[in-house]
């Protein structure tokens, strides 16, 4: 099905959905209500195939778009050497950048004299101190290694298995703290919630044994960089690949940055580390088995959280997506299940307990003994510091040449500034 028969099917099933629950709160015989909550849970399976069909059709048509805007801009690019093309991408009188002495040797095919001087100088130089590793580079003769990128007819479309990574790293989800560079950052804290004040009488000398000073402490963000390693691609493929090679191995290290940058803010050990959302709570409800939870307990979970953190707009849950699915199959005392369809054509999203929820699967899947399986509170009190943005950069020097070798970079860190705003729940 197209994009458009997807959002058409979703609709349908959102209400198939919510006449089957319908359906299951209005009856009490055991067996009719077996047979309903089965159906309902089937309904919801090609739900969840059909928001994935959704994604992947969007994300697929976002590369499309892109792939055929980059096409179009190679098109209008007259011919390196020829009068009047302008390089450089920088101020009047200063010389091209490596990025744009590279662009400009794909696009002349390898031929490195339809190059100017300069970029040919800034080629030559490269980059210095590469680490001289033995390193496979990524060859036509090999389907594995690239080689299913060449095609055998006119055929542009790269099928890639997707697998979600997100959210710790996304935007509005926790509080982002985006900086140019990556001193150390200390943060004060206070936790004054235990002081009050007492009845006085007229005549009566105020204490003044420090007993009312409020007790400040320090949390610190610093900034940890990680790497991908050197992908190494050949000229051959560069030349013979339908794609833009630069272009799709920059998304694929881009998604290899954000599945690293999650799984750290999620369980990352605080110990030259982020210190993840995971690790950073303290226990907020620990469920009776070993093995599984209950309605009620996510319920006393959620009210472990003090209620000025449970008012934030950022309250929510987290959890795998494992974990979701058992959710889903809980009810409350009155028969309700927690979770509650969203609206995905008009953005509006899934709930539950009628708090929003974000999926991360770098959290545990596991249901076994002291797992923290849910995370939930006040988002905007886990901070996540970004020194910049993430790099994906491609050079070309003697160790690469002809091809070239591309990888990323990047540089965070994380931490829960206030340990009362979100607590996880565990198995006993």
């Amino acid at each position: 099905m197209n994009l458009t028969q997807l959002q058409q099917r979703l609709g349908e099933l959102r209400t198939q959905a919510t006449d089957a629950l319908e359906e299951i709160r209005a009856n009490t015989e055991p067996s009719r209500v077996t047979e309903l909550e089965q159906r309902h849970d089937t309904i919801m399976a090609e739900y969840d195939r059909t928001v994935a069909g959704i994604e992947r059709e969007e994300r697929h048509a976002r590369l499309e778009a892109s792939f055929e805007e980059r096409s179009e801009r190679q098109r209008n690019v007259r011919r390196p050497g020829s009068q009047g093309e302008q390089r450089g991408g920088g101020q009047e009188g200063e010389g091209p950048s490596y990025a744009d002495a590279f662009y400009a040797y794909i696009r002349a095919q390898g031929q490195a004299g339809m190059l100017t001087p300069e970029e040919r100088s800034v080629l030559q130089r490269g980059y210095q101190n590469v680490p001289k590793e033995e390193q496979r580079a990524l060859v036509t003769g090999t389907n594995s290694a690239g080689g299913y990128t060449v095609p055998t007819e006119l055929q542009a479309e790269l099928i890639r298995t997707m697998k979600l990574w997100g959210p710790m790293y996304d935007p509005g989800v926790t509080r982002e703290l985006v900086t140019t560079g990556g001193n150390p950052i200390p943060w004060p804290t206070v936790d004054d919630t235990g002081n009050t004040g007492a009845a006085t009488t007229q005549g009566t000398t105020l204490p003044d044994d420090g007993s009312g000073d409020p007790a400040f402490g320090q949390k610190q963000l610093d900034a940890f960089a990680y790497a991908t390693p050197w992908i190494r691609v050949s000229k051959e493929l560069t030349d013979d690949s339908a794609l833009v090679m630069q272009s799709v191995l920059s998304d694929l290290l881009g998604e290899r940055l954000g599945r690293l940058a999650n799984a750290q803010l999620t369980t990352g050990s605080g110990s030259s580390a982020p210190n993840g959302i995971v690790t950073a709570t303290s226990a907020g409800k620990t469920a009776a088995s070993t093995t599984a939870f209950t309605a009620d307990e996510i319920i006393d979970l959620e009210h472990s959280i003090d209620a000025a953190y449970r008012s934030s707009p950022s309250f929510g849950f987290m959890f795998n997506d494992m974990v979701l699915a058992a959710i889903r199959k809980l009810k409350d005392g009155q028969g309700n299940y927690l979770w509650a369809a969203g609206n995905f054509q008009q953005g509006v999203p899934s709930t539950i307990n009628g708090r929003r929820f974000w999926v991360n699967n770098a959290m545990s899947s596991t249901f076994t003994t002291g797992q923290k399986l849910i995370v939930c509170g006040d988002f905007t009190k886990y901070c996540v510091r970004k020194v910049g943005a993430p790099l994906v950069g491609a050079i070309q020097d003697k160790d690469f040449w002809p091809g070239f070798g591309i990888a990323g970079w990047i540089r965070f860190d994380g931490e829960l500034l206030d340990t009362a705003a979100i607590k996880h729940l565990k198995l006993a």
